[in-house]
């Protein structure tokens, strides 16, 4: 197992130290980084960096030294930002494998919580794919659960522009919960990652309509004519729309995401009502059959008042 060298701190020129080729975190923010620029400026480095230390030959035939970071790189590129030019590392001794730089990297921002969820699925990738760790494996070595690794590696599912959206923090986590629903459903799923976008759904209500579209996706039969009714509805009103048939009638069930976008819906459909024929909107559906007008005038004579009250309607 590889220890410190000689369990002492030393101090090593900034420039001579090479960042890790494995370094998981691909963002760094510069605001925070800044911020910890301005501490170090005041208190100095307060916890070592810890870097692996090479001899390599030079061209004029001396001996030289070089060290590469296996941990702290926040703390490094921060120290350059203050300017300062020494900074304290410890140096690791003893065979330093690309595993070992990977792991330590990828659990030094775990336990800091400093990789994004995007970051932190790729380091889990590379540890499974190119170091054949099983998803418990690299569960025991962070700290977390098989279900958390596997949960995470995921993520990497969605397309780029997803993944680059929950890197940026312009969705979150619980977000991909709802999109990875729907990754055999790829318009569907760009479709509700940009109302996620644009209308700011919380997960809840992404969740929600990513529910609807997998039980649309199950029905056992298929009605065509209800489906292009659907399409129609969700046409005129720029909303999604389901119609779910029952044995007798059904209900027509229409999304909406605050009080605004509920009064924009019924100001379209008052002016739908306006300016669309009662012939327009009959000429698809099939015509009453005898029993069933002698049915509907009985109807209409008990429940004129209540024909076009909101109680009949769910939204």
């Amino acid at each position: 197992m590889s220890r410190f060298y000689n369990d002492s701190v030393f101090w090593v020129e900034v420039d001579k130290i090479k960042p890790n080729p494995y370094q998981p975190r691909r963002e760094f923010d510069e605001v925070h980084l800044k911020s910890l620029a301005d501490s170090i400026r005041q208190y100095g480095v307060l916890q070592a960096l810890v870097v692996t230390r090479k001899e390599v030959e030079k061209g004029d035939g001396g001996l030289g030294v070089e060290y590469e970071l296996v941990a702290g790189e926040r703390r490094l590129r921060a120290s350059k930002l203050a300017g300062l030019l020494q900074v304290p590392v410890l140096i690791r001794t003893g065979e330093e494998t690309d595993l070992i730089k990977l792991e330590l990297a990828i659990i030094e921002n775990i336990q800091r919580e400093d990789l994004n969820p995007v970051d932190r699925a790729r380091a889990f990738e590379r540890l499974s794919k190119e170091f054949n760790f099983k998803h418990h494996e690299i569960g025991k070595k962070v700290g977390k659960s098989r279900e958390y690794v596997s949960n995470s590696v995921r993520i990497l599912t969605l397309p780029e522009a997803m993944l680059n959206a929950l890197s940026d923090n312009k969705i979150t986590e619980g977000h991909t919960r709802p999109l990875m629903m729907l990754v055999d459903r790829p318009q569907e799923q760009e479709t509700l990652f940009k109302e996620i976008m644009a209308k700011k759904l919380n997960v809840r209500e992404a969740e929600s309509i990513a529910r609807h579209i997998a039980v649309e996706r199950a029905r056992k039969i298929i009605d065509n004519e209800i489906i292009e009714i659907e399409n129609q509805f969700k046409e005129k009103l720029g909303s999604r729309v389901r119609i779910e048939k029952r044995d007798e009638g059904g209900r027509v069930t229409i999304d909406f995401f605050n009080k605004d976008d509920l009064r924009a819906l019924l100001e379209r459909i008052a002016r739908e009502g306006e300016t669309v024929s009662t012939e327009t909107l009959i000429k698809n559906i099939e015509p009453l059959t005898e029993e069933e007008q002698i049915l509907a005038e009985d109807e209409t004579k008990n429940d004129d008042e209540s024909l076009y009250s909101i109680a009949n309607f769910s939204i």
